[in-house]
């Protein structure tokens, strides 16, 4: 029995011949999108309707070629190592030398930091006072522990005299009242009857972690010249001394910071500015009563103590 033959159900287009039209379909090839095509519609529409994404990826898109170009046409920087930093910072200290500790610390104090005048009488000595020579024993050193005008000094500077004057940083003058007194210290706390504005009290810090060895600067007027600064070092704790009336004194912290007559009362700091002692004595075997390297300063608790603050 014969077979049906099999025909495509296609109707064949014209100017095909039969055997063309019969002929097996080729594979067809994958659709490609076309720009009309819903799927395009639909993309130009929302971006029609949202300008601004269009410039958002704009954007993007110039930032992240940016990017990539400079990346490709700009060479790496080096690596710093140890030697360029320490170059970079020669040449930085060179250009601007840094203060030296001693500098930075006497900058902090030095606005707390008062002369001391005792006056034997009420004649105005203002002139006199001024000549180093004159006042050896009553020209000292007082320092402003609280802005109220409140001034530790030592008892020797003041005592005897019938009027007190004290000079602060700014030349401001003042007379000044004894409201107490640590004898076995040597130390006297005045009260200036009028203040500068702005007038700045010491930072005080305990001796408790203080080491020899440590640096310090003692800040004064030394035969009533001054401010001056002297630099140097803790040289010992817990030290005695007895004094040309046969004072003794004890617990005393031991330095060599320059110091003579006229830094008496004067602070004696760290390096960070706080004041740790009070210049009391030197020690000199000889009649000049000059500095021969060892200072004595009585420590801040001490003082403290003596205008009733607190102990550290």
């Amino acid at each position: 029995m014969k077979k049906a033959p099999l025909y495509s159900r296609s109707r064949p287009r014209a100017g095909l011949s039969p055997a063309v039209t019969d002929a097996p379909l080729a594979a067809a090839e994958p659709a490609k999108p076309s720009l009309r095509s819903p799927r395009w519609r639909t993309l130009r529409l929302f971006l029609a309707r949202h300008p601004r994404p269009q410039a958002a990826l704009a954007a993007v898109l110039l930032l992240v070629l940016g990017g990539v170009a400079e990346h490709t046409l700009l060479p790496a920087p080096a690596a710093l190592n140890q030697k360029d930093v320490d170059a970079a910072v020669r040449r930085s200290l060179e250009g601007e030398p840094l203060p030296s500790p001693y500098a930075r610390a006497a900058a902090v104090i030095r606005p707390s930091v008062v002369r001391v005048i005792g006056l034997a009488d009420d004649t105005d000595t203002s002139k006199a006072s001024d000549d180093p020579k004159a006042h050896t024993r009553s020209t000292g050193t007082g320092v402003v522990i609280i802005d109220n005008g409140t001034i530790l000094t030592n008892l020797h500077v003041v005592i005897g005299s019938k009027r007190i004057k004290v000079t602060f940083f700014d030349g401001h003058e003042s007379e000044a009242l004894m409201i107490g007194a640590q004898p076995e210290n040597d130390l006297a706390v005045l009260r200036a009857k009028s203040i500068p504005d702005d007038l700045a009290a010491a930072t005080m810090r305990g001796t408790g972690d203080l080491l020899p060895g440590d640096q310090v600067v003692a800040v004064g007027f030394p035969f009533g010249i001054g401010p001056s600064v002297s630099g140097g070092v803790v040289s010992g704790l817990r030290r005695q001394f007895r004094s040309p009336d046969g004072e003794r004194l004890s617990n005393l912290i031991q330095f060599d910071a320059a110091a003579n007559p006229g830094n008496s009362g004067g602070p004696l700091v760290t390096m960070d500015g706080s004041v740790v002692g009070i210049v009391t004595a030197i020690l000199n075997p000889g009649d000049q009563g000059t500095f021969i390297g060892i200072g004595f300063a009585v420590p801040i608790e001490n003082a403290a103590a003596a205008v009733g603050l607190p102990p550290f």
